[in-house]
């Protein structure tokens, strides 16, 4: 029931109609109710009971699982079928090929047979499909000696060359896999790992350097690597010209635009780099390209990216002086119902934190109390750094609101919960900061001594600020503006630009 329901609520409108229009034509009988399950199961307020009443008028258990079987089996057809339509139509077309020339060269027809794989090679090696590629050039090989004008040695060395790529690809599709484990390990099992260390040693096991460019989708992978990289070392600013320079060498490739899929991704981590590295104009101006690209193929990866973008669009606006076209932009984006359960969490994180850097802190409350289930929940949807960022607003927003007793028993839960994972991976200074955060409630005159914000500068600020971390500057940025009594957005964007 829940796969069933949760098919079904990714689909947008359109495709629901199209789906309708799939089951009427597929239909034989007039009496069949798979149509009206599915309109039943588009309506969130009902449960399985319900749809099996309003289908059967009695609680018909054996006939509601059958009918549920089939609309979910009609499900995947009209999914693969509408895939093959959408993205994998030069594939099969490919294939086709491959097919047909076969039958001719069984049939020793050899002249049309090499002129169809020429065009199946031609279209395969511009999409980089490399599995199909082995097989077109396996074929020709095979029949190879029949066929006298073919260079049988350069179709050989084509061979070759073409299964390094596939190789390489394969590699890099599992150092992704096992980078993203780790990572995953770190942040949604708040398990301390040396992630550099875990970088290193699978790159070393498979022979790979982060120098290397090939095709579309490996480009990707590897500035997926080095971006989960810096996600879990908050370096990146370490990682912005690698990163730069290899979407550029990309771009000049030919097929930048058949894989659209990856190269909205590229664009999103690139934007992504220059909001974390403050460079708000530049990360806007990939923000725009990002749209274009969602633009493309009929729209068809807008849904897939749509809250990623708006994510770091409305950051973008909030740390240049933006705040409210950030807030709109994020409350009209959640208004509508999303799949995409990590990025909505995120986005609704941000919005409390812009209503609390605005000092709307009634606005900011309201925002925190939709997140109502528990730590654990949060991290296994969202990652240990979420919800630690989380607990961090909470915390602030209760001194702000001068609420005592949420105060010290958020502040208890937190320390006992994370202080060890915070020594694990050498972040002491958010214990530091809550400790600093706890003093000033207690005694909040004791931040307006000149030893308070000497000592404050001292254990947060450093010549290599420009290079820390834009969350961890405005988390910084509410005790320096406590030392110094001034609009704490004003506090963050002087730091920030500092």
């Amino acid at each position: 029931m829940i796969a069933l329901k949760s098919i079904i609520d990714a689909f947008s409108v359109e495709d629901q109609q199209k789906f309708i229009a799939y089951l009427q034509q597929k239909n034989k009988r007039k009496d069949t109710k798979n149509i009206e399950l599915f309109r039943l199961m588009t309506k969130p307020e009902l449960d399985s009971k319900s749809f099996c009443r309003q289908l059967y008028k009695v609680d018909n258990c054996n006939a509601y699982h059958a009918l549920r079987k089939r609309l979910f089996q009609s499900l995947i057809d009209f999914t693969a079928n509408k895939n093959l339509e959408d993205e994998n139509s030069t594939d099969m077309q490919v294939i086709k090929y491959i097919l047909a020339s076969r039958t001719y060269l069984l049939q020793k027809n050899y002249e049309i047979a090499y002129k169809i794989l020429d065009k199946a090679e031609r279209l395969a090696d511009e999409h980089l499909l490399f599995p199909i590629l082995n097989e077109i050039y396996h074929t020709k090989i095979q029949y190879a000696p029949n066929y006298q004008k073919l260079d049988l040695d350069n179709l050989i060395h084509k061979q070759k060359e073409n299964r390094k790529k596939h190789i390489l690809e394969d590699q890099l599709n599992i150092v992704y896999a096992k980078l993203k484990s780790v990572l995953n390990t770190m942040n949604y099992e708040g398990r301390a790992i040396d992630f550099e260390n875990e970088l290193q040693t699978i790159l070393e096991d498979y022979n790979i350097e982060l120098s290397e460019t090939l095709s579309f989708k490996s480009l990707y992978q590897i500035l997926a690597i080095v971006n989960i990289s810096a996600l879990a070392t908050y370096k990146y600013y370490e990682i912005e010209n690698f990163v730069l320079k290899s979407y550029k060498i990309l771009k000049e490739k030919k097929e930048t635009d058949k894989q659209l899929y990856y190269q909205i991704h590229i664009v999103y981590i690139i934007a992504n780099t220059l909001f974390r590295n403050k460079k708000f104009e530049a990360s806007l101006r990939y923000i725009n390209e990002m749209e274009e690209l969602m633009k493309l193929k009929k729209r068809t990866y807008h849904k897939e990216f749509i809250l990623k973008k708006t994510l770091v669009k409305a950051l973008n606006y909030n740390y240049n002086n933006q705040q409210d076209n950030a807030i709109l932009l994020v409350e009209d984006v959640i208004k509508t119902k999303h799949s995409d359960i990590e990025s909505l969490l995120d986005l609704h994180l941000s919005l409390l934190m812009f209503y609390f850097q605005k000092e709307d802190f009634i606005k900011a409350k309201s925002v925190l109390s939709k997140f109502y289930h528990t730590d654990q929940y949060y991290i296994e949807k969202a990652g240990i750094d979420w919800v630690i960022k989380k607990n961090l607003a909470e915390i602030l927003l209760y001194i702000e609101l001068d609420e005592d007793d949420l105060l010290y028993s958020r502040l208890k839960s937190f320390k006992r919960k994370y202080t060890t994972y915070l020594k694990q991976i050498n972040q002491t200074r958010i214990l530091t900061f809550v400790n600093y955060a706890e003093r000033l409630y207690q005694n909040p005159e004791s931040s307006k001594s000149a030893e308070f914000s000497t000592k404050l500068k001292s254990t947060f600020e450093s010549n290599t600020i420009h290079k820390e971390d834009i969350f961890v500057i405005s988390f910084y940025a509410w005790l320096k503006n406590k030392a110094e009594g001034n609009k704490l957005y004003n506090t963050t964007l002087n730091l920030i630009n500092s």
